[in-house]
């Protein structure tokens, strides 16, 4: 195998014999084939694309398959070998649909003379680089558009590029692209994503309401108990209504946290507090908790000795687990029935969530007349993935030393190594805002572009810096979105990706400035100056 799409990959260079994440060669080539797959599927929706031939349920499958192969997602061979025996038919019957020759109906046939393994696709250092790019890009990509997908939110245009972009510099692309155009590519990806989390976030609040502020406990109630993990709010939603008046109390886990800012789900009464942390500490943490374990999208790890008691939803497979689909939950809730839940009630400390874009923008006057009174100094985002290399005591330190006279924005799952913290406010907002979900970087973007022309000037002309931690491949995707709406001068971290070649590298630091994170206090010094 081969794979260093996500942060922690071995070494800094990449897993070769299994997976840090735990996944097996055998799974990695399960996925590199469903990658390939995916490849010749979109060069027929391509070719039955300019026939005038468009099918909705190609694309919903082809943004599917696709998250399954990000990292923490699935991990079970059945399942993804019932998505590559899919992705499949669903090409020749798109073929056939659209009067084109039928691809081969043998899975080996049909992925042949394709490349499966990421380091196989370009001799050249840099192209090859700029490829990895787009393909983890178009990962994210395909994630925040399933998401939309399941809230009903579309755009053809979505599913075009994502197929553009797959076939893209392989055998299946009659002009493949120069260096340049690979950039451009990524630059359209930006763009594209940008979309897609526009689509998902109005399903979210089409669906859910507009989030609003809204302390959530830290602490426990007596009772019976499930614990949501994830991203899926339809999925926490189809949960709550088939639990009501059960008597089980509801927790979410990580990236779930901010659900409860949105008014639709905020209403229901076991809707109890969070529990945990992030993604990489359920295996510490999940042991412990005393009723059942529901993940519903990308974080799972393996679940060791309390798989009994967890279940999967959406795209998440671990082998062994029972699997819910349609959105049937009532597995999940025997479970919690026959675990014993908290014996008695566990006050804990509140945390806010809830400052959707709306509550931003209504802030928006507020943040401004601050800053021409000199009370507000600078804005942070700090924000993204959190993992478990060594190195993420970085943003902790950070979020402590950043001045009392300084707003910070967080959002996904990086949060967790300061949420908690209790920084004090300027005027009547909190110093600590907390946006939401990775895909609710859409909402900190408009409100950073809303400022900037209430200002009457460019984004990188705000006091506003981005101190960005990244894991996986959503935050690649949000990445080339920052790119692409020109956001300069930005800090990564805790490493900076292995797939990225030395002169691609330089490319982002000479047009964007980015850089990566050195100390709290040499990175404080140089924004505040």
């Amino acid at each position: 195998m081969f794979c260093n799409q996500c942060e922690q990959t071995a070494k800094g260079k990449g897993c070769t014999v299994l997976g840090v994440c735990g996944k097996t060669a055998a799974v990695a080539g399960q996925q590199d084939e469903l990658v390939a797959g995916l490849r010749r599927l979109s060069q027929v929706a391509l070719a039955a694309r300019a026939a005038g031939v468009t099918e909705t349920a190609v694309d919903d499958f082809a943004f599917k398959a696709l998250f399954s192969t990000l990292t923490n997602v699935n991990f079970d061979p059945a399942a993804l070998s019932g998505l590559q025996q899919a992705c499949l038919a669903r090409a020749r019957e798109l073929a056939g649909k659209a009067g084109l020759p039928l691809p081969p109906a043998d899975w080996k046939d049909f992925i042949g003379g394709l490349p499966l393994a990421t380091d196989g696709l370009s001799a050249d250092e840099d192209v090859r680089s700029a490829m990895q790019l787009l393909l983890y890009g178009l990962k994210g990509v395909a994630a925040y558009a399933d998401h939309a997908a399941e809230l009903d939110r579309r755009d053809p245009a979505v599913a075009a590029f994502l197929y553009r972009g797959l076939v893209a510099g392989t055998p299946l692309d009659e002009n493949a692209p120069d260096l340049n155009g690979w950039l451009e590519l990524l630059m359209e990806c930006g763009k594209i994503n940008l979309r897609a989390m526009e689509l998902l976030e109005d399903g979210n609040t089409g669906r859910f309401g507009h989030p609003v502020p809204t302390p959530v406990s830290l602490g426990q109630r007596k009772g019976k108990a499930i614990l949501v993990s994830g991203h899926d709010l339809a999925d926490l939603k189809a949960l709550l209504e088939q639990t009501a008046g059960t008597g089980i109390n509801i927790y979410t886990h990580g990236e779930m946290l901010p659900a409860h800012g949105y008014p639709e789900l905020k209403a229901f009464p076991h809707l109890a507090g969070h529990y945990g942390t992030a993604w990489q500490n359920q295996q510490k943490e999940l042991p412990a908790f005393p009723g059942a374990v529901l993940f519903t999208t990308n974080c799972i790890q393996d679940p060791r000795d309390y798989a009994d008691k967890v279940f999967t939803s959406g795209n998440v497979g671990w082998p062994g687990l029972t699997h819910c689909t349609g959105r049937d939950f009532s597995a999940v809730i025997r479970k919690a029935q026959e675990l014993p839940g908290f014996a008695q009630d566990v006050p804990g400390k509140s945390v806010l969530t809830g400052f959707g874009r709306q509550t931003l923008l209504g802030a928006a006057p507020a943040v401004l007349d601050a800053v021409k009174a000199g009370k507000l100094r600078h804005i942070f985002l700090v924000g993204g993935c959190d993992g478990a290399r060594p190195g993420r005591n970085y943003y902790t330190e950070l979020v402590e030393k950043i001045p009392a006279d300084c707003l910070i924005l967080t959002l996904a799952c990086g949060k967790f190594r300061f949420f908690d913290k209790d920084l004090g406010s300027i005027g009547d907002l909190p110093r600590l805002l907390d946006v939401g979900q990775c895909n609710d970087a859409y909402a900190a973007v408009r409100t950073a572009l809303a400022l900037a022309e209430a200002l009457g000037c460019g984004v990188n002309d705000l006091p506003l810096s981005l101190i960005l931690s990244w894991y996986e491949q959503k935050a690649v995707s949000i990445l080339l979105t920052l790119l692409a709406l020109g956001v300069r001068n930005m800090r990564l971290g805790p490493t900076l990706p292995a797939f990225v070649s030395p002169n691609i590298l330089n490319l982002l630091v000479e047009k964007w400035g980015i850089a990566p994170i050195s100390s709290p206090e040499e990175d404080l010094k140089a924004i505040l100056g």
